[in-house]
């Protein structure tokens, strides 16, 4: 993060490795993970919050924005926006963004998680998830779909995956098929564009 000027975690250059993990805080840096709603309550091992920061290497604040400084800086902690975890050997993992968060039903549903298991389909080449408006719920889970070529599949037979390798709140309840989804110029999926699209549609 710009907000960080320089990293935060890393992998020991000797030691234990762990895939998705971004390793331990750097000398000098504090990181914890906190819960989503109020950012003051320590998350216990294992649980998904809200990644926070403190250290030499973050920012004062924001040029000539107090009220941004304000949000982004608390009691000498960044709010990084970023949810993730620490396991008990003190390795931390980035499951996802705050503003990308889906509630559902009081629930809370981390895109990425959807998606990992939604790419394990076989005849599915590209996924997004993200959350739509929904008046029961809140929010419902949405995954926008392309098929590999030359394969098929339908919103039953995805949803039917699902059910078998997720929570039943995790579990997209619309699926979209398209030819495409939109793209950052490195190829990252956008979920903030799909949603927007759905928006302009309503």
């Amino acid at each position: 993060m710009s907000e960080t000027t320089a990293g935060v975690t890393r992998n020991p250059i000797i030691g234990q490795r762990k895939v998705g993990s971004t390793g331990f805080p750097m000398p000098n840096i504090d990181v914890k993970i906190v819960d989503i709603a109020t950012g003051t309550i320590e998350m216990p091992i294992g649980e998904s919050g809200e990644i926070i920061v403190k250290g030499v290497t973050v920012m004062k604040g924001y040029w000539k924005e107090p009220e941004e400084t304000e949000n982004a800086i608390r009691d000498g902690w960044l709010h990084t926006g970023d949810i993730g975890k620490m396991d008990r050997d003190g390795y931390f993992y980035i499951v996802g963004r705050k503003k990308e968060l889906i509630i559902t039903g009081g629930f809370n549903v981390y895109p990425a998680e959807v998606e990992e298991v939604i790419y394990q389909h076989p005849a599915v080449l590209e996924v997004g998830v993200y959350g739509v408006p929904d008046t029961y719920r809140g929010e419902a889970v949405k995954a926008a779909i392309v098929i590999k070529k030359g394969a098929t599949s339908s919103a039953e037979e995805i949803q039917n995956w699902c059910r078998e390798r997720l929570t039943r709140y995790k579990v997209p309840r619309i699926i979209d098929f398209r030819d495409s989804l939109p793209k950052t110029a490195v190829g990252k999926i956008l979920r903030r564009q799909l949603k927007d699209e759905d928006e302009d549609e309503m």
